[in-house]
């Protein structure tokens, strides 16, 4: 299927549409999260992955894995969470402490989840529609599973983040 190293006028264009897409739906969602409930992205981020978890905890290298984020972005980010008290640190038997949604952070994720919902259904969903969108989910698996297959066979550590 490759056509070489580069891509053609169509598939650049497609490429570049997608990534405007992509800037342009994220930074107008965050924008919302940030000026009507005070949170960022990251915040959201981090309180839907909390909140999502059988117990509202979480191993920070299991946020990690989750995120995708660097050690010291994540270390540095929950910091900050943690010292406007929507999440905690709490000590374990481990190595590092096991990060907790506190009720603050709760009904933080409570508060913003339907209206950001909303907006992922108008801006997002309706859209793609269901069938577009039913496509979208099965090539965004594939282009994930792709993504694996070369991190476990010929991707430097230092890229796929295990260096």
């Amino acid at each position: 299927m490759s056509k070489g190293p580069w891509l053609d006028e169509g598939e650049q264009q497609a490429w570049r549409s997608y990534l405007l897409m992509k800037r342009t739906l994220e930074t107008h969602l965050e924008r919302h999260l940030q000026r009507e409930f005070g949170l960022s992205g990251s915040d959201f981020e981090i309180l839907v992955n909390l909140s999502e978890s059988e117990s509202g905890r979480m191993r920070a290298f299991e946020l990690g894995r989750s995120t995708q984020w660097e050690k010291s972005r994540l270390s540095h980010h929950l910091t900050r969470m943690e010292k406007r008290g929507l999440i905690r640190k709490e000590a374990c038997d481990a190595r590092y402490p096991e990060i907790v949604i506190t009720e603050e952070g709760l009904a933080a994720i409570k508060e913003c989840a339907p209206a950001h919902a909303a907006r992922v259904r108008e801006f997002f969903v309706d859209v793609f529609g269901p069938e577009r969108l039913g496509v979208l989910g099965e090539v965004s698996d594939e282009i994930v599973a792709t993504i694996g297959k070369h991190c476990a066979t010929d991707c430097p550590p230092e890229v796929r983040g295990t260096a």
